[in-house]
């Protein structure tokens, strides 16, 4: 029998460190593959988000075309001028003076400032002017309406407060029928710069029992 030949062929041979790195590839190709990570959302798209989620049902305001105007700031008052001004106007209405006028003159009482026009006084008897302001003298004694005429025609001058009406009573009610202040206030008036003119009220403004006042305006 005729014998079978072999041959056998080799080749070179691997390490060991290429047999190894070898394994570790294979065991990596054949290991499943993780699920890729979900991308991180953005901030301010998140913001958006939230803002579109609080004004969902939100109707924007229709334009007026309005500006917000914030009042001026009151001016400081000085106070304290104030006072000592008043204080001046009190001491300067004296209880003496040249004007001279009673129920027992019968004479009504009229005064017309040096400088005026002649007829001031026919005006403001026939009511010319608008009264503005107006104060009673009813149950005043004389250091009471003293003080309260000085501060009355203060605050009409501040206030440019031009006619007024000062009621000062007819004595009706006092013991003697007559009116104390009624021959007063003539006096204290004539004294007192800013008053340009002054008159017996008309009937229906008070007769005998009132005075209807001009006053300057304001400094």
């Amino acid at each position: 029998m005729r014998a079978q030949a072999t041959s056998s062929i080799t080749g070179p041979t691997m390490d060991d460190d290429t047999v190894a790195r070898l394994k570790a590839l294979r065991k990596t190709l054949t290991q499943p593959k993780a699920p890729p990570r979900p991308a991180q959302p953005d901030p301010t798209q998140l913001d958006q988000q939230a803002f579109e989620a609080a004004m969902k049902g939100v109707l924007p305001l229709q334009d007026q075309r309005r500006v917000e105007l914030y009042p001026a700031k009151p001016k400081p008052i000085a106070r304290q001028l104030q006072l000592d001004e008043q204080q001046v106007l009190i001491d300067s209405l004296s209880d003496w003076s040249e004007w001279e006028f009673g129920p027992e003159t019968g004479n009504e009482p009229a005064f017309v400032r040096p400088g005026m026009r002649r007829d001031t006084l026919k005006k403001l008897r026939r009511g010319h002017w608008v009264v503005d302001a107006q104060i009673d003298l009813h149950g005043l004694v004389v250091d009471e309406a003293r003080f309260e005429i000085a501060q009355f025609l203060y605050l009409c001058r501040r206030d440019n407060k031009r006619c007024v009406r000062i009621i000062h009573g007819k004595g009706l009610g006092s013991r003697n029928r007559e009116s104390v202040l009624r021959a007063k206030v003539p006096g204290w008036l004539v004294q007192r710069d800013e008053v340009l003119a002054f008159c017996q009220a008309r009937r229906v403004d008070g007769d005998c029992g009132a005075l209807i006042v001009l006053l300057r305006g304001p400094k």
